[in-house]
């Protein structure tokens, strides 16, 4: 007889399984009916915690699970984030800078878009040409005024957060609002039921607890999807070179400056980034161990330290060495189990595609929720479908970063190397020295990173390439509105208050209440 799929069962907390409580618990809990959400988390398990970027989406996440803007900026030592800037990528020369702002350039022929830049100057930079965010993030200044709706912006922008309080945030409204019960145990077991589902799991010291639907988010170790279920491990580090990073937080002076977008710097081996909360600096290395040992990595974790926070003792410099798998599983929901988060996949921090990538995951799973276990058997295949695709395009993306670069040391010469190059990649780069990047090139529904992120990269690294694209558009057919840009950057930058500023105005207005649901 087929069943209702009435309990939810979520396995580990963290960002993925909290944000997986509340979302499921805030979306379906208006519905007839609705299915329990149950939580396991195991208590002495800490989490990675070093996720500290998001994209534009989570705004809507937020405001859809009914936590206000102000109390989540609070309780998270939140800022505002508004892209990426990447400094030394292209040369590692003095002045190899580029951004990747969240606002999108004008909605125009790309090619006119990139005749129109190019006739401006070339000395210009394409984002600070098409997109009024570049003077914005150049001043550290706020996306929005403290005074507006909460979610609402003069710009598009996300947050840069600290992890730990994120979950500790999520933990508290999944269970205090949203009705989400919460089991603090460890999970010893797994029994299977009929046709290759879970029927439950097994607690050390809560016995079994059924389910329905199992969601596995517990990390790297992936319990149920990988250790129960075996899925497959489809490893991507022939293509993405990285596996490891050291991590660390270190003291910002009071009042100082909050940058207003990531900051990733390449090394020899790597990249570095540097996020920038209200108390704190978020630091870390990134590197592949076959051309970087630890030892080296953390040499050059503490010369970029020495060059941008002098002020710091090298005594008190202890970063936490992180090993990481990449790549992502055969298969992300096989029987009535879902894997979310670490445990469905990871391709290393650039670019911040670990927390969308959950976001995506639940916005799937709870706009098509099965009503029944035979239609979880439909749903999973096309969920399949679809995240195969987008953990494709994760890769192409960031890979491309590290294909357009001319660094010339051997770990940048690998990343470049055919071999280490998906081919679809290959063929829109080889395309893209021709005509810029468009929806033509990226169709799927929500990408990820649409045409253009992948403008704002190519542009910023490689500007030259836009000059055949621009022999075959018409300068003066988006010239007035190359105008109307620049005079909006100045009249945001000197109406927008500093990111410090605007965070304090909020706090001082009273963050801590919650809206229910909508964007407030």
């Amino acid at each position: 007889m087929d069943r209702p799929v009435r309990r939810i069962v979520i396995v580990g907390g963290g960002t993925a399984g909290w944000l997986a409580a509340a979302t499921l618990a805030a979306r379906l809990g208006s519905r007839p009916a609705p299915p329990t959400v149950t939580l396991i988390e195991a208590p002495d398990i800490p989490a990675i915690g070093v996720g500290e970027g998001t994209w534009p989406t989570f705004r809507a996440t937020l405001a859809d699970i009914g936590i206000d803007e102000a109390e989540f900026l609070s309780a998270c030592n939140g800022s505002f984030k508004q892209g990426s800037r990447f400094d030394g990528w292209t040369s590692g020369a003095a002045g190899d800078s580029y951004l990747h702002p969240f606002t999108p350039p004008p909605s125009a022929d790309p090619r006119d878009l990139v005749a129109a830049w190019r006739a401006a100057g070339a000395d210009r930079p394409f984002a600070s040409v098409v997109s009024a965010q570049a003077e914005i993030c150049a001043q550290h200044l706020a996306p929005r005024h403290a005074a507006m709706q909460p979610y609402a912006g003069a710009l598009n922008y996300a947050y840069h957060l600290d992890a730990g309080m994120l979950a500790a945030l999520l933990r508290r409204h999944a269970c205090g609002r949203l009705g989400v019960t919460h089991i603090a145990d460890q999970v010893v077991g797994v029994e299977a039921g009929g046709n290759g589902d879970i029927a439950a799991v097994v607690t050390r010291g809560h016995g079994r607890v059924e389910g329905d639907l199992f969601l596995d988010c517990s990390g790297h170790a992936a319990l149920l999807i990988g250790g129960h279920l075996g899925v497959p491990w489809i490893n991507r580090s022939d293509l993405m070179l990285n596996d490891r990073a050291l991590a660390l937080q270190i003291p910002v002076a009071p009042g100082s400056p909050i940058a207003s977008q990531t900051i990733g710097t390449a090394h020899e081996a790597g990249w570095i980034w540097d996020i920038g909360l209200p108390t704190r600096r978020g630091v870390g290395c990134v590197y592949a161990s076959r051309f970087l040992d630890d030892e080296a990595a953390e040499a050059v974790l503490r010369a970029y330290l020495a060059r941008t926070a002098p002020e710091l003792d090298p005594g008190a410099i202890a970063p936490r060495r992180l090993v990481f798998p990449t790549g992502h599983r055969a298969e992300f929901w096989r029987a009535n189990c879902l894997a979310v988060g670490l445990s469905a996949g990871f391709i290393e921090p650039l670019e911040a595609s670990a927390i969308v990538t959950i976001e995506l995951s639940l916005r799937a799973l709870v706009d098509n929720f099965p009503a029944s276990r035979s239609a979880m058997t439909l749903h999973a295949a096309r969920f399949n479908r679809q995240f195969a695709a987008r953990w494709d395009r994760i890769v192409d993306f960031l890979k491309l970063h590290y294909l357009l670069s001319r660094r010339d040391e051997p770990y940048w010469r690998a990343q470049r190397d055919p071999a280490t190059v998906p081919p679809g990649l290959a063929e829109l780069v080889a395309l893209w020295r021709d005509q810029p990047p468009s929806a033509y090139d990226l169709p799927l529904a929500d990408e990820i990173f649409p045409a253009a992120s992948y403008q704002y990269v190519l542009y910023g690294m490689r500007p030259e390439w836009a000059d055949r694209a621009a022999l075959q558009g018409d300068p003066e057919r988006v010239a007035p509105i190359l105008s109307q840009i620049r005079q909006r950057a100045r009249a945001l930058a000197a109406a927008l208050p500093s990111n410090r500023l605007s965070l304090h105005m909020l706090a001082a207005d009273g963050g801590g209440g919650h809206v229910e649901g909508g964007r407030g």
